[in-house]
């Protein structure tokens, strides 16, 4: 039975990130999301130009705890050559999202959607999910949970897109 269980898991998961990939690119959402550290408004658009990950967790999300370190790492090996890293998040009570950035701590911005109107945009489907969107506001790629043994996969992803160019209209 438990067996069963896992393999119909698996399916899910597969279809999902087959389904997912299957739109890809797609213009990113023109979402508003509030700056934790300073309530100030952060339009995703503002990063047109550079390379953005954007990464939607909650506090009581085990594997969003798992993915800081590597979220940390991405961003100081990476900012210089233009990507973004914004962490969403979406605990509807803030409290719980600082006590959570006590322990894990951000060294990439973190902003706030409790409401989830952006998550609902980006039509987020699990936490953590993760979306690279390239220079020209395209979504290339989107990334549902975090497993350690996935991050090298997902870093050559972002450099990828790093060296690529901007399109002009």
């Amino acid at each position: 039975m438990i067996a069963v269980r896992f393999f119909g898991i698996i399916t899910v998961l597969f279809f999902l990130r087959v389904s997912l990939a299957s739109d890809l690119p797609r213009p990113a959402p023109q979402c508003e999301l509030t700056s934790l550290s300073n309530s100030q408004t952060i339009n995703l658009q503002q990063f047109k130009g550079k390379v953005v990950y954007v990464d939607f967790w909650a506090s009581w999300c085990g594997p969003c705890a798992t993915s800081f370190p590597f979220m940390n790492n991405l961003s100081r090996d990476l900012k210089a050559q233009g990507l973004e890293v914004i962490g969403v998040n979406l605990d509807e009570n803030l409290e719980e999202s600082r006590q959570f950035l006590e322990q894990q701590p951000a060294d990439f911005i973190i902003a706030s959607d409790s409401e989830q109107h952006c998550a609902k945009q980006f039509e987020l489907k699990a936490m953590p999910s993760s979306y690279l969107i390239d220079r020209n506001g395209f979504i290339r790629h989107v990334h549902i949970g975090f497993r350690p043994g996935e991050a090298l996969e997902f870093r050559a992803l972002a450099e990828k897109l790093l060296a690529e160019q901007t399109s002009n209209p």
